[in-house]
């Protein structure tokens, strides 16, 4: 009778953070972009006819809640890699909380963040 795994070890814990710290960079970078976009409030449209300043001032407002919203989302895909990087450190990285479970590797690569099998993902 083989003992099924109960977690990845200490180098594929290393594998796996080594992965989220790059995706980290990645996103703090693309909020950098998106928060420094919307806080840009003039595309140099003053010196231009009024009436392509009402057409630029809609577009303006679209483009920055379209951005609030996409920034919005980045803090939680950063906050979720950081989870994962806390669930590293306390050797639970890669458990599926509902089954209890190792997440498969392939999953993982593809969202390093994911506290669910796609056994249990199945379930809900």
């Amino acid at each position: 009778m083989s003992k099924e795994k109960t977690r990845y070890s200490d180098a594929e814990l290393a594998e796996f953070k080594e992965l989220i710290e790059g995706k980290l960079v990645e996103a703090r970078k693309d909020l950098e972009l998106l928060n420094s976009s919307i806080s840009h409030d003039n595309n140099g449209t003053d010196d231009t006819a009024p009436t392509f300043k009402v057409l630029e001032d809609g577009s303006d407002t679209l483009s920055r809640e379209e951005n609030s919203a996409l920034a919005a989302r980045q803090e939680k895909f950063i906050s979720h890699l950081e989870a994962a990087l806390i669930r590293i450190e306390n050797k639970t990285y890669g458990v599926c909380r509902q089954t209890g479970k190792l997440i498969s590797k392939e999953r993982l690569r593809i969202v390093p963040h994911a506290t669910l099998s796609i056994e249990a993902k199945r379930m809900q």
